[in-house]
């Protein structure tokens, strides 16, 4: 059963483009690399173990950038089945990760079919899910604050 804490881990280039994944089992569904934080795991360790096992980029731990901003959100119904019963809501902590556009990507081809590489703008209009929205807007506004600096 999985536990109702999750990663959510932002993966972009430089210029902003960000990966995307393909669920396997729902094609159509596309999303930044997702998943539930195991037993006895820090978030980061689960960040850390998702984008290696989801996208087979294994990154050292200080490259990842932990946001401290969490999401709470309803379960979808299809997916809740995977949780201990009457669990209905999840909590989504937010990561992201810098890397090269041609870094190599080996995709778990039980969880996903397809990845690509999306310009933010048009990222914003293939994630089904609005905490990965909110979470490509944050990042393009932190971004600028950044060069702003």
């Amino acid at each position: 059963m999985k536990r109702p804490q999750s990663v959510l881990v932002l993966i972009h280039s430089d210029c902003g483009d960000i990966l995307l994944i393909e669920r396997a089992k729902h094609p159509g569904f596309w999303q930044s690399v997702t998943g539930s934080v195991e037993a006895g795991e820090s978030l980061a360790e689960a960040a850390q173990r998702e984008v290696a096992e989801e996208t087979g980029i294994v990154a050292p731990a200080e490259h990842f950038e932990r946001w401290h901003h969490s999401s709470r959100f309803e379960i979808f119904p299809m997916w809740r089945q995977r949780y201990p019963p009457g669990v209905t809501h999840n909590t989504e902590h937010l990561f992201s990760l810098c890397v090269p556009r041609n870094t190599p990507i080996t995709l778990a081809p039980d969880e996903h079919r397809d990845w690509r590489w999306l310009p933010w703008r048009e990222a914003l209009d293939a994630v089904f899910s609005w905490t990965n929205r909110d979470a490509i807007r944050m990042l393009t506004q932190r971004k600028a604050l950044l060069r702003q600096s």
